[in-house]
């Protein structure tokens, strides 16, 4: 239940996130937003690398000042254990019998020797849905390869098809399936077991390996390989169907760039219709060169796209973004700005839909992160919770949660087995 009353959809739903980085994260803290509780586990011996990565809060350095970190793992706890000990691994298996959805990305190398097997959980909690996200899966030849998600875009097919003809490829320029692809086909698989075991009462293992997950967006070109025979490659920022489809200069922004530079400015256009066609060129008023029986059809528009782009670049590079795409938007052509990241964050649509949230952080400040991106009528969902700091949760957890004395904690601790919680850890 959320602060209004509401009951969102993953209420009383147990999680125990042995995850980190980008896609066992991500797929967490979307079930914490729904209402799950979620608590991370962490380790002093080997502190999750999200944590060390910028952007950090203005003059402040520590685990917990990470803005990447933070955005990622809203609404959880966090607690410290040492995997590498006996008695950590046997807390470790203490959570998951508090838990209904155990998960993880570690390799299978790591899950073993940790003992967090699906075999080996499910003796400490029978119906566990225990999810795994190997990058490689538990099966075959790569099976304990190592990689994040600037490795799966190149070995998943997608870096083949980033980037211009005749250069190197480019990929995406970002771990696209950490974020997109694999949390929430995970997630999607997660709660399909949840509602199974609320048939059956039984839970089960559930295997999602990343480059397998990331492929399948790779479908169509597939399809076109085994079908048709065609092997694609890099088009730039062009559609085999569209014409014209990419990018198109505008009017600089004045001193607005790097150092008092002059910013550059751009506007996407798409069009995929004749009729599409006819709008753009009477937005462009007709100019003689759009009769040419070059591109009276899709077809002679493709044979001569760098003719054609050049053309509307000198229309486009008269005008602001602005003017571009509300001209053509207005004539049902779909066009829109290239916008930077400030541009982004101060987007007039983004605000009114709420997709940031404002988050006070207990070490990094008030921030402003991506909201919940499902909106449910009847049961929306929110930001509960900042980011944990290191071990933040450690004596709520392993007391109110796991039942441990306060002796035992203060024994763990001095063991090496959790890290010390900070002053101000508290749990409200």
């Amino acid at each position: 239940m959320d602060m209004s009353g509401t009951v969102l959809p993953l209420a009383n739903v147990k999680v125990a996130d042995f995850s980190w980085f980008g896609a066992g994260p991500i797929c967490a803290a979307a079930m914490g937003y729904f209402g799950a509780d979620v608590v991370r586990v962490e380790s002093e011996t080997r502190v999750d690398g999200l944590r060390g990565v910028m952007p950090f809060a203005k003059g402040k350095m520590s685990y917990n000042v990470s803005g990447y970190f933070n955005n990622f793992n809203a609404g959880k706890w966090s607690i410290t254990l040492n995997l590498n000990t006996p008695r950590g691994r046997e807390l470790g298996h203490e959570l998951v019998r508090w838990a209904d959805v155990f998960l993880t990305n570690f390799t299978p190398r790591v899950i073993e020797r940790w003992s967090l097997t699906y075999e080996d959980l499910v003796k400490v909690k029978p119906d566990i849905i225990a999810a795994y996200q190997p990058m490689q899966g538990f099966q075959g030849p790569h099976r304990d390869f190592l990689g994040f998600g600037a490795v799966l875009t190149p070995i998943a097919g997608f870096s083949h098809l980033c980037g211009f003809p005749n250069r190197p490829p480019v990929g995406l320029g970002t771990n696209y399936p950490d974020y997109v692809i694999n949390p929430i086909h995970t997630l999607t698989a997660i709660l399909a077991a949840l509602r199974y075991r609320r048939k059956t009462g039984k839970g089960q293992r559930i295997v999602l390996a990343q480059v397998e997950s990331a492929a399948c967006a790779l479908g169509p070109a597939i399809m076109d390989y085994t079908v048709n025979g065609r092997v694609q490659t890099r088009a730039g920022n062009r559609s085999p169907y569209a014409a014209p489809h990419g990018a198109f200069p505008c009017l600089p922004n004045k001193g607005a760039g790097f150092m008092g530079t002059d910013e550059e400015r751009w506007c996407v256009i798409a069009v995929y219709t004749d009729e599409e066609w006819d709008a753009l060129c009477r937005v462009m008023g007709d100019p003689e060169w759009t009769h040419d029986e070059r591109f009276a059809t899709f077809r002679g528009r493709k044979e001569n796209e760098d003719e054609l782009e050049r053309l509307i670049g000198a229309w486009t590079s008269e005008k602001t973004t602005e003017e571009v795409m509300e001209s053509l938007q207005a004539a049902g052509v779909p066009a829109m700005p290239v916008l930077s990241v400030p541009e982004v964050f101060a987007d007039e649509h983004l605000r009114a839909r709420g997709f940031f949230e404002s988050v006070s952080h207990p070490v990094a400040g008030i921030s402003e992160i991506e909201a919940p991106h499902w909106r449910m009528s009847e049961t929306p969902a929110h930001i509960r919770l900042p980011a944990p700091s290191f071990a933040e949760h450690n004596n709520y957890v392993f007391r109110d949660l796991m039942g441990l004395s306060d002796e035992e904690i203060a024994q763990l601790e001095g063991d090496g087995i959790t890290g010390p919680a900070p002053n101000w850890a508290v749990h409200e």
